[in-house]
């Protein structure tokens, strides 16, 4: 089945197994109040308490399927709401038999693989929250800290289980992981997942779920490699495909500075003092690069810490918490947080380095304008990374307006290559100083040029020799 924006009646995609089930009509707008969708009442009074009152889009066409037990494949952008998209459904369908309250006695029914351990920490926050009126019990596991804990809540017994596939495996080697129970297989970001060379990985812990389960896989793009991947997991699935009017979200504001590269710390140290931002995240290409700027911001006086994959969890645990406070800090991040960190009120993205790639731009702009709040996206653009620039206003269509440079930190004129300028400086009429008919080739072997710093041929050059030797005799 494909729903979408648009799309009122649904058939099956092609290459799906298993039968097809009865067409059904979708609301023009997509929008629905979460009473219309049968949830359960402990579950609407979570969601209420999170202040939510009507559906995504994503939602209102991706949680009746899942409430059904059919397979869905959802594709949305990032921020649009997929984790209630398929925690709150799942939740129900774990509440429909009582789970059982004496810890060693649950088994985990429900499995999310998460790329990175800020998503799978965000799903399992989710998970408790709107779970906090059922008897479902959730852990996250995931790589960079010590496994203690985690073990831990594993033989306490529980529901649900969300993991990154590395520290899933491993825990699932050392046989303190038993995925023989699963009903419910859930595949959050999959197309990142795939980009982190983890597809082995999933493959080998796919093959201990049942085959007889629900399977979810969403995704923020359909590229080819996620529609084979979702021919081999899933059963007739319901294709949910929320495409949005335009690649980049309309509220938010994006602009371009040029300068030169080495005036990009005092243009970014000049932008944070002159605009009024409440929440700030500034993008590097580099990890090395995001120690450089936030050691930069800190020495004018401009509090900052760096957020990457060199950082321990804890440690970047600390900095999120840091930049969620009411008077947050700078966040300095690679393409880490371009996508998984929900994070709400994000006032500006700063690229400080434009990402080599493209569609990353549309994940890092993303972090601002969530929720159909107001954002500005700015990015400092040097002389090696015009064609980058154009790239990314060929993707998105947009033509980014330049903002006019502060005084002293103007990009210099790209100066033309020397080989050009000699080329456009020599008299009109001027010959070669070599000889007429005499040609490099025709160099005679002993000449200084031909020789080595020490005087001697090199043995190509005595080779030749012998063979004009040869030749004369």
């Amino acid at each position: 089945m494909v729903f979408g924006v648009g799309c009122y009646t649904l058939h099956a995609p092609v290459g799906c197994r298993g039968p097809r089930s009865a067409d059904k009509p979708l609301p023009k707008d997509m929008l629905m109040k979460f009473e219309e969708l049968g949830l359960t009442e402990p579950l609407l009074r979570a969601v209420a308490a999170q202040g939510y009152q009507d559906t995504t889009k994503i939602q209102a066409a991706a949680i009746p399927p899942v409430l059904d037990g059919r397979d869905v494949l959802g594709c949305a952008q990032t921020g649009t709401g997929k984790t209630a998209a398929f925690a709150l459904p799942t939740l129900q369908r774990l509440g429909r038999v009582e789970c059982r309250v004496n810890g060693r006695g649950r088994k985990i029914r429900a499995l999310v693989l998460a790329p990175t351990r800020e998503l799978a920490l965000q799903i399992c926050e989710s998970f408790q929250a709107y779970g906090r009126h059922t008897t479902v019990r959730q852990t996250a596991i995931f790589g960079g800290v010590g496994q203690g804990t985690q073990v831990r809540a594993l033989n306490h017994g529980v529901d649900v289980l969300i993991a990154t596939p590395g520290r899933l495996l491993d825990l699932m080697q050392q046989g303190y992981v038993d995925l023989s129970h699963v009903e419910v297989l859930i595949l959050d970001e999959a197309d990142r997942m795939l980009d982190m060379g983890f597809i082995h990985d999933l493959k080998r812990i796919i093959a201990k779920v049942p085959s007889r389960r629900q399977t979810l896989l969403f995704s923020a793009t359909l590229a080819p490699e996620i529609r084979s991947v979702a021919a081999q997991w899933l059963t007739d699935p319901v294709d949910v495909r929320i495409a949005p009017k335009t690649v980049t979200v309309e509220a938010i504001q994006q602009s371009v500075f040029f300068v030169d590269q080495p005036n990009k710390l005092k243009l970014l140290t000049h932008w944070l003092r002159e605009t009024p931002w409440t929440r700030t995240l500034v993008f590097t290409r580099t990890k090395h690069g995001a120690d450089k700027v936030a050691k930069s911001l800190n020495k004018a006086g401009i509090e900052a810490d760096a957020f990457h994959s060199n950082k321990s969890q804890s440690c970047r645990q600390r900095v999120l918490q840091r930049f969620k406070a009411p008077k947050p800090l700078v966040l300095v991040a690679t393409d880490i947080a371009a996508r998984g960190l929900d994070i709400d009120e994000v006032s500006h993205v700063v690229n400080f380095d434009l990402p080599s790639d493209v569609e990353n731009y549309v994940h890092r702009i993303g972090r601002t304008g969530r929720a159909g709040a107001a954002g500005v996206a700015v990015s400092f653009c040097g002389h090696g990374e015009r064609s980058a620039l154009q790239a990314i206003q060929r993707l998105t269509r947009q033509t980014l307006a330049v903002e006019p440079s502060p005084a002293g930190l103007a990009p210099e004129p790209e100066k033309p290559s020397a080989s050009a300028a000699n080329a456009g400086h020599r008299p009109a009429g001027a010959r070669s100083r070599r000889p007429a008919g005499a040609s490099s080739s025709h160099r005679p072997a002993g000449s200084p040029s031909s020789r080595s710093p020490g005087g001697k041929r090199f043995p190509s050059q005595r080779r030749k020799t012998w063979g004009h030797r040869k030749q004369a005799v």
